[in-house]
């Protein structure tokens, strides 16, 4: 990806001789403000909303604006390298698509739009537990494309052990467990518009078509949807897990698991005690814990606990390329970026997913040069001042 970002930039220039009204975006304001144009309340606050009154959501934004980064100059930036290396696999760049479920309320291509957009930048993309479309069909038009599966982990611990033999089957690289969402939060936009997909059949595919899950059923999904779904709201998520139960997931994969939601450095380290291979420090977007430490303060004190024995990777507020070098600088292995691709697909299904992508990856090769660095490798604290008072 040498250049990439000067790449796409003239691409931009030499096909327009002046602004087009019609054009995709550029900035994440612009996806957002189109993607509020087509969608419903019920639809754009489920993925826009955050728990309570948004502190966790607007601070996951407002903590990047304390780092300021410090470029450096004559440092010979013009031949640059994205890549990454994670549990032994070789990555174009630092950025996966994020784990969302019930894609299918943002565009009626869902998760197939959003996962063929990733295949084709070779962006992994993480499919969620909640997918509307299933693990399987999503692996099926991804191919070869690098792709991790997350895990809700069901208090039906045979549901949980059939969803990562699923995944493992057909071809998902890594198992994330997200640990964060034991419940629903208390989301006072959701609860304003009555909306909970859930309800309706969207973002059950997984489980519809699980056979643990189906043999718990009186009868199929096909046949009685509402027990169906009365089911899933007894069984998703698990309250009582503890650090053990990871030793029941690790019989049941080989696959490298990575626990999403750690924001506490002693977490971090009960993390490696348990044998677990890689951390995401994530709030959940702000999305489960009004109030809750933003995912990029949380992000060095866990580095510096566990950095050396195992990647830790950071979701929460990304939307430009800045904010991935700061993330990098901070520690992290890789971002993880949600809401942007979101309001990607909303607007221009599978190609808005891939703009988003292609935009952002762009930004961030090119914020990289000239901040002096030519790879991932040299991102360091040393090309940012932390402001915060």
């Amino acid at each position: 990806m040498s250049n990439f970002g000067n790449k796409v930039q003239f691409e931009v220039y030499q096909t327009m001789t002046k602004p087009d009204p019609d054009r995709l975006p550029i900035s994440y304001e612009e996806w957002e403000a189109k993607a509020r144009e087509v969608l419903n309340d019920g639809p754009f606050y489920y993925v826009a909303g955050g728990a309570g009154g948004e502190e966790t959501l607007k601070d996951n934004l407002h903590s990047f604006a304390r780092y300021k980064i410090v470029p450096r100059m004559l440092r010979n930036a013009e031949d640059r390298d994205l890549s990454i290396e994670l549990f032994g696999k070789n990555y174009d760049s630092p950025l996966l698509q994020a784990p969302i479920g019930v894609q299918s309320i943002i565009h009626e291509d869902g998760e197939l739009a959003s996962a063929k957009a990733s295949a084709a930048l070779n962006i992994p993309y993480i499919t969620s537990s909640a997918s509307t479309k299933t693990m399987e069909e999503i692996a099926e038009v991804m191919g070869d494309a690098p792709k991790w599966f997350q895990l809700y982990w069901n208090k039906d611990p045979e549901v949980t052990a059939s969803f990562v033999r699923r995944a493992e089957a057909v071809g998902y690289d890594a198992i994330v467990v997200t640990l964060d969402t034991p419940m629903m939060a208390w989301r006072e936009k959701d609860l304003k518009n009555v909306y909970l997909p859930f309800l309706i059949g969207e973002g059950v595919g997984n489980y519809f078509t699980d056979p643990v899950f189906r043999s718990r059923l009186e009868s199929p999904p096909e046949e009685n949807p509402a027990e169906a779904v009365m089911h899933w709201t007894k069984t998703f998520g698990n309250p009582g897990l503890t650090w053990e139960h990871l030793l029941f997931l690790r019989e049941h994969t080989d696959l490298p698991i990575l626990l999403k939601g750690i924001l506490h450095p002693d977490d971090a380290k009960m993390a490696h005690e348990y044998g677990v291979d890689g951390i995401i420090v994530s709030n959940h977007g702000g999305r489960q814990v009004d109030g809750a430490v933003s995912s990029l303060d949380a992000l060095p004190p866990i580095v510096e606990a566990v950095g050396k024995e195992m990647p830790v990777l950071m979701d929460g507020g990304i939307r430009r390329g800045a904010d991935v070098i700061k993330a990098l600088s901070l520690g992290a292995k890789a971002v993880l970026v949600g809401r942007p691709c979101m309001y990607g697909l909303a607007v221009a299904g599978e190609q808005g997913v891939q703009e988003v992508l292609r935009n952002l990856l762009a930004d961030t090769d090119i914020t990289m040069a000239l901040s002096g660095c030519s790879s991932m490798a040299e991102l360091n604290r040393s090309i940012l001042l932390n402001t915060k008072r």
